[in-house]
């Protein structure tokens, strides 16, 4: 009888061993969490304070910016100037000559016109035009909102000349592309792809030199297209005029001095208007009130930033001293 118990004793060598889920006791759940950050709540708070209070003596440091703004609508190009069908005539003369009397085939007026509002010729020539280096390079805000003094780290007003910031020795005059890339960083334009106006903005300091500059800026844009197109027109008028007393064709001499006088009409129509390729629609104006910083905001992402933070120090450091205590 012993023997025929014993052989139904229940075989449990080869059964699956029964798996229970097993819990990684370096992770904190949730409620740990909650139970960490509590403990370490004046932490934390100390951390928010402090990260608020530098929040605002930050905010508080930064100098007021003011923007203002011009509307521009381009100037809609005279049809009656465009010599496309008697340039097609011409079988590419004037194209061989480098000359554009077709002004209506390739980049448009308004495009060379923005593309020439930033590039580096223009804003140098701008600068020389009307002496504003030292006024815009050697400056810094001043202790009243909206207004700005000269350096005296940067540029020696009496013996009127630039130092070195480190050596405190005489410096040249800030190069091309330093110029370049200071006034691009304040100068914006947005196009309206819809309506085709153009919106010019100037962010700075003085909302007084801002405004000033912005009207310059316009007009000396306009100025230097009615110049250059004028300019072109004169040697396509010059180049023209030496083609058409060269040839014997009756017809070929009809189409010379048709484009002499498209060209002619280019020349008065640029010196009668003001607003050769912009018009302005809405004028830029002195701004009261500043457009940056927003100090609220500023204050508010600083402290913010700090709460979190702390709470993520406190994790890591509790994470790495659970992870020390496992080896």
């Amino acid at each position: 009888m012993s023997k025929q118990h014993s052989e139904y004793q229940p075989q449990t060598r080869n059964q699956p061993e029964q798996e229970y889920p097993q819990t990684n006791h370096n992770e904190i759940d949730l409620l740990e969490l909650l139970r960490l950050l509590w403990r370490h709540k004046f932490l934390i708070l100390s951390f928010t304070i402090v990260s608020a209070i530098g929040s605002v003596i930050y905010a508080l440091s930064l100098p007021d910016i003011y923007r203002t703004e011009v509307l521009l609508s381009p100037v809609e190009e005279n049809s009656n100037s465009n010599a496309g069908n008697l340039l097609g005539q011409l079988g590419g003369l004037a194209n061989i000559a480098g000359l554009n009397i077709n002004g209506g085939v390739g980049t448009t007026r308004k495009v060379r016109a923005l593309a020439t509002l930033q590039s580096r010729a223009f804003i140098k020539q701008f600068f020389e035009d009307h002496n504003i280096l030292v006024e815009f390079m050697a400056v810094k805000p001043g202790e009243q909102s909206g207004t700005v003094v000269i350096d005296p780290e940067v540029y020696d007003v009496t013996a009127q000349r630039w130092i070195n910031n480190e050596e405190g020795q005489l410096n040249s005059t800030p190069s091309e592309w330093d110029v370049y890339q200071a006034f691009s960083s304040i100068l914006n334009i947005d196009e309206d792809t819809a309506t085709g106006l153009v919106t010019v903005t100037l962010d700075w300091y003085d909302p007084v030199k801002i405004k000033n500059w912005l009207e310059w800026l316009i007009f000396d844009l306009n100025g230097h297209m009615r110049a250059q197109d004028t300019a072109e027109a004169r040697r396509a008028i010059d180049y023209l005029e030496d083609q058409a007393q060269r040839t014997q064709l009756v017809e070929m001499r009809n189409i010379f001095y048709n484009l002499i006088e498209q060209q002619t009409q280019t020349i008065m129509l640029a010196d009668a208007r003001e607003g050769y390729v912009f018009e302005v629609i809405d004028p830029p104006i002195v701004p009261e009130q500043k457009e940056a910083p927003r100090r609220a905001i500023i204050c508010l992402v600083i402290t913010i930033l700090g709460f979190i933070l702390a709470i993520v120090l406190i994790v890591v450091t509790k994470a790495v001293k659970n992870a020390q205590g496992n080896f």
